[in-house]
């Protein structure tokens, strides 16, 4: 008989459990959460005070088996997972469904997996926490009422197999209001003067100093004449200010923060950092990595104390206690650390060395002393004129917590000052100037989400939790409402002048703007279905409302509210209103019209479609003439809500006929999956700096010949005399394709070695394919 059986949710975290616990004690794993709602009548009883009705899934019945069996021989369980809600969901669900006895039931949380920790766990083990499992019961089953009756609402009213809910619509409702934002904003120019002197130093030695005027110029006129008084005036230095600043460490990370930077430092995608921090944390190696507080625990303080002074000295140590400002704390105790601050680095995978780097550093640099700066500030006056022109300097006199740490910001791009060492100035020290610059810039349009900056908003708004931001973000990029991607800038002309030989030199230039990398656009369908859920629910899609119910989930938590009631007074409402848009409401395809084609009279516009956005020339179902529309689908990057008449117009000029290839058509056109070159019934995709409106017919026989050539790779070995039988060069290395079915090699295995018997003999043993259960609709 098991004396102690201890149940975690995956089998990382259990192997490194069990290397602290005896002989006594068997660690298992559910492999997560093994109940859910069923899908059948929303899987909720809303007549009976909203029941759940919870089901066993398919896939986990055979660990369920299992744990059951080793439950009813064990003389103690321990519920050990993770300690935010649900964590606690999972121990109440494993408790139920493996009808395990309240007095045999052990429920053991940890924030850390040490050795340490899991012993004091094991002291001091406590009940499930119905509080916290009814607030992650409210959370899941009003998320399956909203998701179960908008997403029907949906497939009547926009188009099929859509899905609505109540935290991923809101997250895409940011994003479509800030891209409509950009793409009502215009911007403004303003002249910037910069000017750079010529300074000697004790020693004679020349160096230059960067100003800049303290005014920008609204037009081209107005810079042009301040140039012109420049020319014949003195610049004398009117003030020398030095003041001392200090900088000062950011807090150790909460789930939000770690996101944000391991955005901006390493790159990482919110679900990718989510993804490392789980390995790090079922290995032992950091604190539990969803929480929003930002405390540390005394030990973890003392020993951050200790590493600094052994690594940098006294002066660089300067104990901290942060306090968590973030409304609604509520998933973990500590912030996210290292287990063991003198360990600065790890083993595992780069990324995970990556993370636990940038953890480490973010911790012992909360510990450490402020940095100290001196800011020097030089007014230097014109004699002609009443402007004046800054130069900025910073010295840091003593580093701090910049030796191991600093935060980076999102508008890096946009902050960049040079600030540094300035030469030894005094008062009524005369310059030379050796260029002065007027250069056009423009106001800078409302920046683009990236995954981190809407974590960040998501968070100010209140929206969602820490176990959240991951989920929300890769759904709605999951459902197609919003994309990630790469965009080109555009190219546009601004006007410089500068100082030449005695008068002002006029110049027009050009420059890209606009890059972007890894930014969240919304998709068509994504705005689409924004404004018909704006229109017809407005309640679920009010930022407001999201966070409101976020509190709710919190007192719910604390045991101060009744589940129940908050979920039938949401409902009462909200299903009447699903009510009313099914019967009322009009169909919604974002249908808009761009004006008349000049050629044929007949009229242009955009909309969604069956297979997504498409432009339509004529009108549906015109009696007059009996003749069907023409439609043509969009390319990518174009969009229902800023494409112009003449962009549609082009779209009809596909397919475009080439010329003969090998005595046979060359035509490019775009299809559902976008733009292609199509050559003996073949289709061959453009790259994505191919155009198929302007695409060269060298260019398609290009396209044409390289996909032969990849497809001569991919076949390794033919035999005449079984058709069917290849060897081929897949993704993941070579393997047999025979009827359709294909067989991975024996390791070591040379591909081009291979005759026709061991080809057969493979097949022969190799496993069948496992099958799987249908899901009925």
């Amino acid at each position: 008989m098991t004396e102690n059986l201890v149940i975690v949710e995956s089998p990382a975290k259990a192997k490194t459990i069990e290397k602290f616990l005896g002989k006594d004690f068997l660690v298992k794993s559910s492999f997560g959460h093994i109940r859910d709602l069923e899908k059948k009548e929303f899987g909720v009883d809303i007549e009976n005070n909203f029941k759940p009705n919870y089901i066993i899934s398919y896939d986990k019945k055979s660990v369920v088996k299992e744990l059951k069996g080793l439950a009813k021989e064990a003389k103690t369980v321990w519920l050990a997972s993770d300690e935010d809600r649900e964590g606690e969901a999972i121990a109440w669900h494993l408790q139920e469904a493996l009808n395990i006895d309240d007095n045999k039931t052990r429920r053991i949380v940890f924030h850390e997996i040490t050795k340490n920790a899991i012993l004091e766990a094991i002291q001091s083990p406590r009940s499930i926490d119905k509080n916290l499992v009814n607030a992650q019961q409210a959370r899941r089953i009003l998320d399956r009422l909203v998701g179960f009756e908008v997403s029907p609402v949906l497939w009547k009213k926009v188009k099929p197999q859509l899905s609505a809910g109540r935290v991923q619509s809101v997250a895409v409702r940011l994003i479509v209001e800030r891209e409509r934002e950009i793409t009502a904003f215009v911007p403004t120019s303003a002249f910037r003067v910069q000017a750079v002197f010529i300074v000697a130093d004790d020693k004679g030695k020349l160096t230059k100093l960067k100003a800049e005027l303290n005014k920008r110029f609204k037009t081209k006129e107005e810079a042009q004449a301040f140039l012109e008084k420049c020319i014949n005036s003195e610049f004398e230095v009117s003030d020398v200010i030095k003041k001392p600043a200090k900088r000062t460490p950011a807090a150790p990370f909460t789930t939000s923060t770690l996101q944000q930077e391991a955005s901006r430092k390493l790159g990482f995608s919110v679900s990718q950092t989510m993804s490392v921090a789980q390995r790090l944390y079922e290995s032992g190696y950091i604190t539990y990595m969803r929480t929003d507080s930002v405390n540390l625990s005394s030990l973890a303080i003392n020993t951050a104390k200790s590493k600094i002074i052994q690594l940098f000295g006294d002066d660089y140590s300067q104990t901290r206690k942060y306090k968590t400002s973030s409304k609604g704390a509520q998933e973990a105790h500590e912030a996210i650390r290292p287990t063991y601050m003198e360990n600065e680095s790890v083993s595992g995978s780069k990324q995970e060395q990556r993370l636990y780097e940038l953890i480490w550093k973010r911790s012992l640099a909360s510990q450490m002393s402020d940095a100290k700066l001196e800011k020097t500030t030089i007014n230097i006056k014109v004699s002609n004129a009443s402007e004046f022109f800054v130069a900025t300097g910073e010295v840091i006199k003593f580093d701090g917590f910049l030796k191991v740490y600093m935060e980076s910001t999102d508008d890096e791009e946009e902050n960049h000052g040079e600030a540094g060492l300035l030469p030894p100035m005094k008062k009524n020290d005369i310059l030379k100037h050796e260029t002065i610059e007027a250069v056009e810039r423009f106001s800078l349009r409302p920046p683009r989400y990236t995954e981190a900056s809407l974590v960040k908003k998501l968070e100010e708004q209140g929206i969602g939790r820490p176990s959240t931001y991951a989920p929300i973000i890769t759904t709605v990029q999951n459902r197609g409402y919003v994309v990630k991607e790469d965009r080109p800038g555009e190219e546009r002309a601004f006007t410089t002048l500068s100082i030449a030989n005695g008068t002002v030199k006029e110049e027009v230039k050009k420059e890209n703007y606009g890059t972007e990398k890894s930014k969240l656009f919304p998709t068509d369908i994504g705005s689409v279905v924004t404004d018909f859920l704006m229109k017809n629910f407005d309640m679920i899609m009010d930022y407001n409302f999201t966070a409101k119910v976020e509190e709710q989930f919190d007192t719910i938590a604390e045991g101060k509210q009744e589940w129940n009631k908050i979920l039938a007074d949401f409902y009462k409402p909200f299903h009447k209103q699903v009510e009313t848009t099914l019967e009322v409401s009009e169909k919604a395809n974002g249908e808009r019209l761009l004006g008349t084609d000049e050629k044929t009279g007949k009229p242009v516009s955009v909309k969604i479609g069956r297979y997504g956005p498409l432009a339509q020339l004529g009108e549906t179902g015109d009696a007059e003439t009996d003749e069907k529309p023409k439609f043509a689908s969009l390319q990518p990057g174009m969009s229902i809500e800023t494409i112009s008449l003449e962009q549609a117009l082009d779209l009809f000029k596909l397919p475009r006929d080439l010329g003969d290839y090998e005595e046979k058509k060359v035509t490019v056109a775009v299809g559902r999956f976008g733009p292609y070159v199509r050559h003996d019934n073949k289709f061959v995709s453009l790259d994505k700096s191919d155009d198929p409106l302007t695409v060269t017919f060298e260019r398609a026989i290009e396209l044409i010949e390289a996909k032969r050539e990849k497809d001569r790779k991919a076949v390794i070995k033919t035999f005449d005399d079984e058709p069917e039988l290849r060897v081929l060069n897949g993704r993941w290395g070579p393997y047999i394709a025979f009827k359709k079915k294909n067989y991975k090699l024996p390791k070591g295995t040379n591909a081009e070695e291979l005759d026709f018997d061991n080809c057969m003999k493979i097949i022969k043993e190799a496993p069948e394919p496992r099958k799987t259960k249908r899901k009925k609709k």
